[in-house]
């Protein structure tokens, strides 16, 4: 193992026992810095001490003619500037090149949700009367009343849920812990699905040890999260909506309807567990935007009228 790909390993170690990163943080990083050992590869560059910043710069021009977005781009900077801070806290290198580099500004796009009436839809498609039906019933009632991800969803088992007080514990980024509560459409979903669906769907099982993961594929293994992502989509493409499913779309929903029915900043921050508050008030721009197209469609002199 050469230099380079030895202090990478040491970082991702890092991040992994001490910052208790996930596996989808770990994976990200070791991506991003593995685009710049391929980039110093290139140039003939052999140590990471000899990164300055017009290196930093040609590297950051080969970032832009692959075509990445701003976002792409910016999460790369942001991960080797924190690689980079590793290195020379560690005394592996003398300086961060990456500390003063400006972050490309990044395309703001509104999260997109569901209306009231279009979620009905959803909840209605579900075959209740088979075991996969009732699973993805449960699936659907449980990400939209409690907002988690969906990889936070597909981890969940079975110790995670108090049914006496209508709680799930969830285990979010940096396997930090939070306890979200659930009403009772939710709650009636996954007793149905845990005492009826998953019982018969642990039967098809090959292992002789109860599983404890609480969504269970067709053969009584744990969900992928790709396998929930293919469950809303078959979910969507059964009704009459022609709006898209994608993965965070019920987390949206869930944060914009709470704001809507007046739920105050931290406490919606606090149930999707955003460390920062700036990664929830996107959500107040989306409330902010539906209560004046409510407000210019509703009002009489809110626009001129054409004659």
């Amino acid at each position: 193992m050469g230099q380079l790909d030895m202090y990478l390993q040491q970082f991702i170690d890092y991040l992994n026992i001490e910052k208790n990163a996930s596996d989808y943080t770990l994976q990200f990083y070791e991506k991003d810095v593995q685009l710049l050992i391929q980039f110093l590869h290139e140039e003939g560059i052999p140590m990471f001490d000899r990164v300055d910043e017009q290196v930093v710069r040609i590297f950051l021009t080969t970032l832009y003619k692959r075509k990445l977005s701003r976002k792409s781009v910016s999460r790369t900077l942001s991960c080797l500037r924190s690689f980079y801070f590793f290195l020379e806290r560690n005394k592996l290198v003398t300086r961060n090149p990456f500390a003063h580099l400006p972050l490309p500004k990044q395309d703001t796009h509104l999260p997109t949700f569901f209306y009231e009436e279009e979620l009905e839809q959803l909840f209605r498609v579900a075959d209740l009367s088979t075991p996969l039906g009732q699973r993805d019933q449960a699936i659907l009632e449980i990400i939209y009343a409690t907002g988690m991800r969906v990889s936070e969803c597909q981890q969940l088992s079975l110790d995670q849920i108090d049914f006496q007080y209508d709680l799930v514990r969830v285990l979010g980024k940096g396997r930090k812990e939070r306890y979200i509560p659930f009403g009772q459409y939710a709650k009636d979903a996954l007793a149905t699905y845990i005492n009826e669906g998953r019982e018969h769907l642990l039967k098809n099982a090959k292992k002789d040890v109860e599983a404890t993961a609480v969504f269970l594929n067709s053969r009584g293994e744990q969900i992928t999260t790709r396998g929930i992502y293919y469950v809303l989509e078959q979910l969507i493409q059964a009704t009459s909506l022609t709006v898209k499913m994608h993965p965070h779309k019920l987390r949206h929903t869930f944060a914009t309807h709470l704001l809507n029915e007046g739920a105050d900043l931290r406490s919606v921050q606090e149930l999707l567990g955003h460390e920062n508050l700036s990664s929830t008030q996107i959500y107040t721009h989306v409330t902010k935007e539906r209560l004046r197209n409510v407000y210019m469609n509703s009002h009489p002199r809110a626009r001129r009228m054409n004659k």
